[in-house]
């Protein structure tokens, strides 16, 4: 029994201090922050690099909402790095205002792609805008990040990330994991004076920074994470922009979902054996930014606090229930925080629909615990194409 209480206490501390955490931030983003956004003087020259893996089915409408951007045509250069997309769509490619560079890697990753689509094109810019080729963006997006640019101690911005589709219950569940972590893990920490998270795209950077700092990333997967933690440990700081929006698509079907959350979890697992060696030193230079994401890479992953919270809680019901009592206090308050971050937008009738499928999905990312090996060291490809 003593056993028991020990592991008990344990376990609760454990899920208490991750459930803690997202509601601190989650009720930090109730809270308006200024971007202090100004217009820039002058255009800056920017360089929209698409990383595009077998990507025929979207890199057209992607690349048409770059080309048709308000913005001096001279000081844009749309690059595509087409890997292993057909000969029929590069023809397309080729015949528009754009610069293709191609590639071939016997192992593909977005990181080999971005360093020689770089090399290809030399250090001409001034800001590096790293799209997926499933994203869409507003015609006024490049205009926003010239002027979020204006200041000189501003070298990294995350935009905003959203749905471009809802069109499966998954596909909304998904979406409304995005807005929650863009809730969470950025506008939240922007109001604290805290560094947003990187997402993968929609980033864009002082393009020199970017430049250097890629030379160091050889990820196979979760290139965002490594390039991530590199940037905070040289003390820069990643703004937000939550009204500059980019469109991304949402995984539709259980298998995508599947392979991007195996991704996912072999990307935290990897990135956070590699980086604890040097939460010391962050810890003696009061690196904020840096200790928090390594909160991040060993906290708990959403989904699976959710579940493994209720099961544990109905567990301990059945032994005690005064037991049980603190176990259901941090269950609401885990459920009341993510409500909370979810856009009153994303409040619509299917919802209801979408939740009830949480637990399927729940043990999906459970089972995937006993596929991670070996998965950071192969690229595994999300496959886009919306589906009706």
């Amino acid at each position: 029994m003593v056993f028991l209480y020990i592991l008990d206490i344990l376990l609760f501390i454990i899920f208490a201090l991750n459930i803690l955490y997202l509601t601190f931030f989650s009720i930090a983003s109730l809270f308006r922050f200024e971007t202090k956004t100004q217009k820039s003087k002058a255009d800056k020259k920017i360089a929209i690099l698409i990383p595009a893996y077998k990507e025929d089915g979207v890199i057209m409408e992607c690349v048409c909402s770059c080309i048709a951007q308000n913005y001096p045509p001279e000081k844009f250069d749309v690059v595509v790095i087409s890997d292993r997309m057909s000969g029929r769509t590069n023809q397309e490619l080729q015949r528009m205002s754009l610069i293709l560079v191609e590639v071939f890697f016997e192992n593909s990753t977005k990181a080999k792609a971005l360093n020689y689509a770089m090399e290809q094109i030399g250090s001409q810019y001034d800001i590096a805008l790293i799209l997926d080729a499933d994203n869409i963006v507003s015609p006024n997006f490049l205009q926003q990040i010239n002027d979020r640019f204006h200041s000189e101690n501003v070298h990294i911005v995350q935009a905003h990330r959203c749905a471009k589709n809802i069109n499966t219950p998954l596909a909304l569940l998904d979406a409304i994991s995005e807005e929650i972590n863009n809730s969470i893990f950025r506008k939240g920490h922007a109001v604290l004076g805290l560094s947003a998270a990187l997402i993968g795209s929609g980033m864009c950077f002082d393009y020199q920074l970017f430049k250097n700092a890629m030379l160091q990333i050889d990820a196979v997967g979760g290139f965002d994470r490594a390039l991530e933690i590199n940037l905070l440990r040289g003390g820069y700081h990643v703004y937000y922009m939550p009204n500059s929006h980019v469109l991304d698509e949402k995984v539709q079907h259980k298998d995508d979902f599947s392979r991007q959350r195996k991704r996912w979890l072999s990307a935290q697992i990897h990135y956070l054996c590699r980086s604890v060696k040097y939460v010391p030193a962050a810890i003696k230079n009061c690196q904020v930014d840096f200790l928090d994401k390594m909160f991040q890479q060993i906290s708990i992953p959403r989904v699976m606090l959710l579940g493994f919270s209720v099961i544990i809680a109905s567990i301990v019901s059945i032994f005690s229930n005064a037991a049980s009592i603190k176990w259901w206090l941090i269950v609401i308050l885990l459920y009341l925080a993510l409500s909370l971050a979810i856009p009153r937008k994303m409040y619509r009738r299917n919802l209801f629909t979408a939740i009830i499928r949480l637990p399927y999905f729940f043990f999906l990312v459970v089972f995937n615990l006993f596929k991670l090996k070996g998965a950071n060291k192969k690229f595994i490809h999300t496959s886009h194409g919306i589906k009706e």
